[in-house]
């Protein structure tokens, strides 16, 4: 799990919002292929998954204050597709917190 503080609050919806408009995109620029993310709210998280890719969850990010709490599938670690958005929500997570950086305070 890695844990980033965003700095500034940031609502379910908003991150929602933000991953359903950008994430898909930005990968299809980055990766060049046809594979689009299934983002979703469930329960009180966010989940990024391709049912028709993947079995499960690729990644699922918690709101917890001013921090995002982000588990990452284990059975995916070293997938390129996995890599890259990985590498996307972090830009994302910059971005949400209005260019005031992001800190992360835990990875393991």
């Amino acid at each position: 799990m890695k844990i980033i503080n965003i700095n500034t609050p940031l609502t379910s919806r908003e991150l929602l919002y933000h991953l359903t408009q950008d994430l898909n995109p930005l990968f299809q620029q980055q990766r060049e292929i046809d594979l689009d993310f299934k983002i979703e709210k469930v329960g009180d998280a966010v989940e990024i998954s391709a049912p028709e890719t993947y079995e499960g969850f690729l990644f699922r990010i918690e709101i917890r204050g001013n921090e995002l709490w982000i588990t990452r599938s284990e059975h995916y670690v070293d997938d390129v597709n996995s890599l890259t958005v990985e590498s996307i929500l972090n830009k994302l997570f910059e971005d949400m917190a209005g260019k005031k950086g992001v800190k992360i305070e835990q990875e393991g």
